[in-house]
């Protein structure tokens, strides 16, 4: 079994400049500058032949290279138990049109839709009981947090090796923009 992702790569600019946000946040465990990323969708374990077909239907998905500006921090779940802490991002109708095409092509390689709606985001943070109120002032403090917009031209198939020393992501396939 292998465990997938399809996400978009962010720019090194991108990755350091949120790699550098003060890491003040009690009982966070922060997500290393290499695997920062916006997931498209996960998929979860596969056998090798689901895996095949992942990876050939996914060179169906054709899209135009489009920008992406990362701004604002916020928290999941809504409401006074955060457990994750995330970087949002300025609409993006061809980033939701990308979503919806990886959707479709998953679908049709036997994937089951995801049940929750998109919700484009770069995790910085998972919280483990970390206090509301420190969540609080470090969403405050970093609101007018713009990264430089980037292009998205491509999107990658990821395999997540979990270890005891982290995640380790593996690009099993790169599709460009225009394919």
């Amino acid at each position: 079994m292998t465990r997938l992702f399809v996400a978009i790569d962010l720019p090194g600019q991108v990755k350091e400049i949120l790699a550098a946000l003060p890491r003040g946040l009690p009982m966070a465990k922060w997500v290393a500058a290499d695997h920062l990323h916006l997931t498209l969708r996960f998929i979860g374990d596969v056998d090798d032949d689901t895996f095949a077909a992942i990876a050939l239907a996914l060179k169906q998905v054709s899209f135009a290279p489009f920008p992406l500006t990362l701004c604002g921090v916020g928290h999941f779940p809504p409401g006074r138990h955060p457990h994750v802490v995330w970087v949002g991002m300025e609409q993006s109708a061809p980033l939701l049109s990308l979503q919806h095409f990886i959707e479709a092509m998953l679908a049709g390689a036997g994937i089951p839709p995801e049940d929750r709606p998109f919700s484009p985001h770069i995790t910085l943070a998972r919280l483990r009981d970390a206090p509301p109120n420190a969540v609080e002032r470090f969403e405050k403090e970093h609101l007018e947090l713009v990264c430089p917009t980037f292009q998205a031209d491509r999107f990658i198939l990821y395999s997540s090796l979990l270890t005891r020393q982290g995640a380790i992501h593996t690009q099993e396939a790169v599709y460009p923009a225009g394919s």
